[in-house]
């Protein structure tokens, strides 16, 4: 101690501080909103043990300050803590470093949340560590926007990947199956649009879904004058992986019904049921088709594009099962498609 130490501490002076400054910063601790920890030094064993918390820490962590002085700050994590970020921590402290990181926290409750530390030692006048600060930040909401972010891009590079084969072979089948060039323009074009517009509805939802009545109006609303379009069924969204292959092939049985089925006759009716049902591997998607009051049906002389898509696109990237019949009243298709997602 030296000799100007107690005429400071008579004047109410702390290591250079006086009350109040003290006060203040005391004050400035308790309002701030990031929760802060202050241990004792000791990092061997079972410490550093607490010896304050202020209001913040105890909001975010649901512990009141008594129920954890004293105790290390290791009883906040549990078995999803990441144990290899605490060691790295640990050995940090061990050094006399300051340490920065995050891991996987639980509440009093038993909830769990994401926190960030900056962990930094204070020293003594002899430059000793005498105690460590922990102010801690909850970024549970930045890291789940940040994770949802990683999905969304690993899904559009999957999706975009895939939508590019999948031009391919719009553009290759349609070259195949067009007579001329302008039978091709009017073909691609619309395959193409309509690809488009499956996109679009995937995209406007945050969870990348297609809901399946929603691409049925897509294509049939436009041709549904006097109710000649009618569709029953339950509430059903698509994952982008599965609603792409039924869009196309909804354009497809639109397209065909438009020229040679039932809405190429002013009486004809489109009637388009859907069900989910259980099966073994999961829930399947069963939907059937069915053309009513238009011309007669005839066997195709050749394979066109449409019944390409129905049995190739389908169960190529859907795994559908695909069953077509040729009625004396109309066109009739029954798809099943599996719904559990890769």
């Amino acid at each position: 101690m030296t000799l100007l130490e107690p005429a400071r501490a008579e004047r109410g002076e702390v290591d250079g501080l006086d009350r109040v400054e003290l006060r203040l910063l005391k004050a400035a601790v308790e309002a701030t909103g990031e929760a802060i920890l202050i241990t004792d030094a000791d990092v061997h064993e079972n410490g550093p043990n607490i010896v304050y918390a202020n209001p913040a820490f105890t909001r975010l962590s649901g512990y009141e300050r008594h129920e954890v002085i004293g105790r290390s700050p290791r009883f906040l994590q549990g078995s999803a803590t990441d144990q290899g970020l605490i060691d790295r921590m640990h050995d940090a402290l061990a050094a006399g470093k300051s340490f920065q990181g995050e891991a996987l926290n639980y509440r009093r409750d038993g909830s769990t949340y994401m926190v960030e530390w900056l962990i930094t030692p204070v020293h003594d006048a002899d430059d000793i560590i005498t105690h460590w600060v922990s102010v801690q930040r909850d970024v549970t909401e930045r890291r789940a926007f940040e994770d949802r972010q990683s999905m969304m891009v690993r899904e559009l590079h999957h999706r975009v990947k895939n939508t590019l084969a999948t031009v391919q072979a719009v553009l290759n089948a349609t070259l195949r199956s067009s007579l001329s060039m302008a039978e091709f323009g009017r073909a691609f074009s619309g395959r193409i649009i309509s690809l488009a517009r499956t996109h679009a509805l995937i995209t406007e939802d945050e969870a990348q879904v297609a809901s399946f009545e929603g691409l049925l109006r897509a294509e049939l609303e436009p041709y549904n004058e006097n109710g000649r379009i009618t569709l029953r069924g339950p509430a059903l969204l698509l994952f982008s992986q599965i609603a792409v292959p039924v869009g196309m092939a909804l354009h497809e049985l639109t397209t065909n019904a438009l020229r040679h089925g039932a809405l190429a006759h002013p009486g004809g009716r489109v009637v388009v049921t859907w069900t989910v049902e259980d099966e073994a591997d999961g829930p399947c998607l069963v939907w059937v088709w069915n053309e009513h009051d238009g011309p007669p049906p005839s066997l195709p002389t050749r394979e066109g594009f449409g019944t390409r898509v129905l049995k190739r696109i389908l169960t190529a990237q859907a795994a559908a099962k695909v069953d077509v019949a040729f009625q004396s009243d109309g066109l009739r298709i029954e798809v099943r498609v599996p719904l559990a997602k890769d």
